[in-house]
């Protein structure tokens, strides 16, 4: 396995890590945010980062790897690429994550999906809904961020290539708000 080292100066050379307010898709407040999408710039870096993920689920009989929009998608892909499988993405219509575009899973699948960051891993449970009413199996969740400090059980097998200690609050508990500081919405989920 890629060593902590390895992953954390891959995401200082990029510069995934953001110091500010930030408003993170699951509503909380942070001080910090990990632009997971910034290692995308680099497709040697993405290659580099699944490729361990891929070791990690190599024998897991993964028949589809499958991503949400829009964090998850170039993820899903080259871990699909990797692993020799099918890939899709799921995204958002009317405010609820569904397959489009003419994807399809096939009964009986074993679905590995992977996301590029989970705080309270909302995502990618919608996903994982996705993928039991297709009558399919999460074989597991592959995620370059873990901010929930492995607080999450989504019931399967879950490989992150870093845990980060990132603290988070509810916007009536957060500090930053009581300081007024500029709130920002770095992700590409729009909240209401």
């Amino acid at each position: 396995m890629l060593s902590i080292e390895r992953v954390e100066d891959i995401y200082r050379e990029t510069g995934v890590m953001l110091t500010g307010h930030f408003l993170l898709t699951s509503g909380r407040h942070s001080d910090k945010y990990m632009q997971c999408a910034r290692i995308l710039q680099y497709p040697h870096y993405a290659v580099e980062l699944m490729k361990h993920l891929a070791l990690a689920f190599a024998d897991d009989e993964i028949d589809v790897v499958i991503g949400p929009a829009m964090g998850g998608i170039i993820l899903a892909y080259e871990l699909a690429r990797q692993l020799g499988v099918k890939n899709l993405f799921a995204e958002r219509e009317n405010g609820k994550m569904t397959l489009r575009r003419g994807f399809t899973l096939d009964k009986d699948s074993r679905v590995l999906i992977a996301e590029d960051t989970i705080t309270t891993g909302g995502s990618v449970r919608e996903v994982m809904d996705i993928v039991r009413e297709n009558e399919c199996a999460v074989a597991g969740v592959g995620v370059l961020v873990d901010r929930s400090m492995g607080s999450i059980d989504f019931g399967c097998k879950l490989v992150s290539l870093y845990a980060a200690d990132i603290k988070s609050w509810e916007p009536g508990d957060c500090p930053l708000c009581a300081r007024n500081v500029p709130l920002i919405k770095p992700g590409s989920r729009k909240l209401v």
